[in-house]
């Protein structure tokens, strides 16, 4: 019987080195301590039992060759194997520039990390009878530009399909940056959630569901949630400069009947030099941020309210986002008219019955067979 497989995921880990720091007053992320926070969980997790660790994307800020230098550097010093997919913060551009990685360009700096031919994504092998593949989600229009939300093109969801058949009986999970199981009420039809999801994602799923695939590993959002529909589950994490500074640890174990168990942990970054407060600094980053944030998520379905109430309301949900981020959330507002709360109330961890289901954070899922 194959064994039991344990392994970390740090997402969106935004790496900026001091001198490459973008400030803009508006932006969520906290960069300033991605490399801090990184080199302390690496330092944690350098001490324990690893099979492999895994980034799905957003590995630096915007895209700067140094930036990805860097954290391969520090990725092939870990005493375990290290998986990365690309992010839409990590290929700006399908070409690049002089200071930023194009698309050719990441699995050949990223060579040694998962990718084994110059095509952005991959098959590796974990241990016998397990494996991973790691999709690109990051497409471009015929300019070179970045598309608006994630797509995995015809020839990526062929080679899928034909991987996926010759794997078959085996177990095998799925990396990739974007979401494609929804973790937000109507995030795939939103116009703020679309961003975040698969264009593409019906035929995604259709591949995953013929290859017998009951696991994806995703990021992008910048939240902590466990999705599932059907036999198919998404884990997504959240990103580890934005608030809670999470990351997870997780453990596939074999099952009788080819079963699969996987335990979900999750941890946090609490501290780092020059942030003694992390959490509640990074809460209060949030917070401060979210006005603007919130007034555009009420004018928006389903909600749809005139700019004025957009603004009366927005003020009563500033730890809206924060409380989705750091997932389990509940949500209450019985100061609320009647119409938005059960609307609210949604974007909560409550199952397809309306009940209470805490598993954002830690979890045993039951999984089906390979």
């Amino acid at each position: 019987m194959v064994r039991s497989l344990r392994f970390a995921i740090i997402s969106d880990p935004h790496i900026a080195l001091p001198h490459t720091i973008v400030h803009t007053p508006h932006r969520f992320h906290l960069v300033e301590v991605s490399i801090p926070a990184m080199e302390q969980i690496l330092r944690s997790l350098e001490t324990q039992p690893l099979d492999f660790l895994l980034l799905p994307g957003d590995l630096t800020q915007h895209g700067e060759r140094e930036n990805h230098e860097w954290l391969v550097h520090r990725l092939k010093q870990l005493p375990f194997p290290a998986f990365v997919v690309p992010g839409n913060h990590d290929i700006i551009t399908r070409d690049g520039d002089e200071h930023r990685i194009g698309l050719t360009d990441f699995p050949q700096i990223y060579g040694d990390l998962g990718y084994v031919r110059d095509r952005p994504y991959y098959h590796q092998e974990l241990l016998p009878g397990m494996h991973l593949i790691g999709l690109n989600s990051i497409a471009f229009d015929e300019t070179g530009q970045q598309l608006f939300s994630g797509f995995v093109d015809a020839e990526q969801l062929d080679w899928l399909s034909a991987t996926l058949e010759r794997l078959r009986g085996d177990w095998v999970m799925v990396t990739i940056h974007h979401n494609v199981l929804e973790h937000l009420p109507g995030q795939s039809r939103h116009p703020m959630g679309r961003r975040y999801i698969t264009q593409n994602r019906d035929e995604l799923i259709r591949r995953l569901r013929q290859g017998n695939v009951n696991l994806l590993l995703t990021g992008h959002l910048h939240v902590q949630d466990i999705a599932q529909e059907g036999n198919l589950w998404e884990v997504t994490t959240g990103s580890l400069v934005s608030y809670p500074h999470p990351y997870r640890l997780l453990t596939l174990t074999p099952q009788p009947l080819g079963q699969w168990q996987l335990a979900v942990e999750s941890q946090r970054v609490q501290a780092v030099p020059d942030w003694p407060d992390l959490q509640i600094t990074s809460r209060q980053w949030m917070r401060d941020r979210s006005q603007q944030f919130m007034m555009r998520f009420l004018m928006s379905p389903p909600f749809n309210l005139p700019p004025e109430k957009a603004k009366f309301y927005a003020p009563d949900l500033q730890d809206f986002w924060a409380d989705i981020s750091n997932g389990d959330s509940r949500f209450d507002y019985p100061h609320f008219p009647a119409e938005m709360q059960p609307l609210l109330q949604a974007f909560g961890a409550i199952d397809e019955a309306g009940n209470y289901q805490p598993i954002d954070n830690h979890a045993i899922l039951e999984l089906g067979q390979s």
